[in-house]
């Protein structure tokens, strides 16, 4: 395959950091390739992608090179590098920038001078390759997460890039929405030869549409090459990473074996059914929870809309939540659950219905950047203190506390916004739990950390729940998480429609998605 992008010795540090967030990185990528690239929260995947496009990239000092098509990245004219380098975040609003979605379409070629038939030929192309005819002309803000997020990557593939650069674009999408859209990823790939480079904690589905992959950790390059061989790599180094590999590639490491790694789920079936004829398989002991308390947080024939003339989001929304609950909010895109979430802390008003609530709340949305006020993580952190008259003594304590549990000892004097998606959520959870609050409410606190670090802080969640009486509600379109909870309420259509009770909540150690 003929060279694309390639990294040589590449090192980067951030301004007034010691510790380099990409460290003596040498990494190629051949031209018709999909390479996923994967690693712990804060390894530094998001900031390798933004150095390939310079007008990404953040302000640092940088050492080594980078090249495209074999010549120096940063003597690429940036009307070349918009577009044969194509780039989707991990949220669609920070990306779309239009009020239509046709609009969007076109806004990039637009912007280039491309001439109007040019335009529309190519708009109405990439429409029906991504089928967007049914919402051509609606407005952005009528769309689902996922419809948003498919804008955003059409939007990118109109310009016809060489190479697609995709950052965690599944974190805010449900399962078959994130299903869908990586199954789309494989089509560019294979009908339409794009070049994909993918960072993504969704391994169980993005790793079979592979044909190269990278695991990084610590700002290093750990090993690259055919998913399986690197399965074989991080198995026989017995590496962390393994953990977050797909389940037939963990289920193999788990066994003494010389049959190859397997990387999709039919060859995981296949080597699990082999090996469970002579191995039966043991149920896990249940795990006893103490009673609920009282109800500190209802809502009550709840009814809202955002705008006067536009359809109901939530539509006679009745629900319950007791002390010390750990209560899991399902459904996917579109089904009203962050609005939910967002009336139950009362930052949106019902026109109809009540809500109420005991206790002090805190919140974690979805995009933590909101959270964000100061210029470093150490001042945001403080920060979550103003208001609560607490001696400064208390403060330290609570913030040190924060820090060892949400492992942030060396993000405290970097700047918020130049951290990974995963880093960013860290700071945002150790911001709520810093509160003690007695009511937490959290919109998909795994959304965008990998499969160790989710677990972590899922462990944390149900700890202020278990240990410190704390009721936890968290929102998620990630089914495997139910297990854990208490209870899980089921939302579709902006109403509930089911409420599941786990008698005997799984243990997070045993928790796989």
């Amino acid at each position: 395959m003929t060279e694309l992008l390639h990294l040589e010795n590449y090192s980067f540090t951030y301004p007034q950091q010691r510790r380099p967030a990409l460290s003596h990185v040498t990494l190629t990528l051949p031209e018709g390739a999909f390479m996923v690239l994967c690693g712990p929260s804060g390894c530094g995947k998001s900031t390798l992608l933004r150095q390939l496009k310079t007008v990404l990239a953040p302000h640092g000092l940088r050492e080594g090179e980078i090249t495209f098509c074999g010549t120096p990245l940063s003597q690429i004219p940036s009307r070349r590098q918009a577009a044969e380098i194509g780039f989707v975040q991990q949220s669609p609003e920070n990306q779309v920038v239009t009020d239509k979605v046709w609009h969007e379409l076109a806004f990039g070629l637009e912007s280039l001078g491309f001439d109007t038939p040019t335009i529309r030929r190519r708009v109405a192309e990439m429409a029906s390759f991504f089928g967007i005819q049914d919402w051509f002309y609606k407005n952005v803000t009528e769309l689902s997460g996922g419809q948003k997020q498919l804008l955003s990557l059409a939007s990118v593939m109109v310009m016809q890039p060489r190479v697609l650069i995709l950052d965690e674009p599944t974190s805010q999408l449900d399962p078959i929405a994130a299903s869908d859209f990586l199954q789309t990823l494989g089509r560019i790939n294979r009908e339409l030869g794009t070049t994909v480079l993918l960072t993504e904690h969704r391994l169980e589905e993005a790793l079979p549409l592979a044909t190269h992959a990278a695991v990084m950790d610590g700002g290093r390059l750990l090993c690259t090459g055919a998913p399986a061989e690197v399965g074989g790599l991080l198995r026989q180094e017995g590496h962390r990473m393994f953990l977050a590999m797909p389940s037939a590639m963990r289920i193999w490491a788990s066994v003494q074996s010389d049959a190859p790694c397997p990387v999709t789920v039919r060859e995981g079936k296949a080597f699990l059914t082999e090996w469970l004829t002579d191995h039966p398989a043991q149920p896990l002991p249940p795990e006893e929870i103490p009673p609920c308390g009282e109800v500190v947080l209802a809502a009550e024939d709840v009814w809202f809309k955002y705008e006067e003339k536009g359809p109901d989001i939530v539509r006679g929304l009745h629900m319950s939540v007791r002390q010390g609950e750990f209560v899991a909010l399902l459904g996917g895109n579109g089904t009203g659950k962050s609005t939910t979430l967002r009336l139950l802390s009362e930052g949106l008003r019902p026109y109809r219905g009540t809500v109420r609530h005991t206790g002090r709340l805190g919140v974690l949305p979805q995009n933590p950047q909101a959270l964000f006020v100061k210029k470093t993580v150490r001042e945001d952190l403080f920060e979550t203190f103003d208001g609560l008259r607490l001696p400064l003594a208390e403060q330290q304590r609570r913030v040190e506390q924060m820090v060892t549990l949400c492992r942030l000892t060396e993000l405290l004097d970097r700047h918020p916004y130049d951290l990974s998606g995963g880093e960013q959520q860290r700071v945002a959870i150790a911001r709520a739990v810093a509160k003690n609050p007695k009511i937490l409410l959290c919109d998909e606190p795994t959304g965008a950390l990998d499969y160790n670090t989710g677990k972590q802080v899922l462990q944390i969640l149900q700890d202020m729940s278990r240990k410190k009486g704390a009721t936890v509600v968290i929102v998620t379109h990630n089914s495997a998480i139910a297990p854990i909870a208490d209870r899980v309420i089921r939302m579709h259509d902006g109403k509930v429609t089911a409420v599941d009770v786990n008698e005997h909540p799984m243990d997070i150690a045993e928790l796989e998605w």
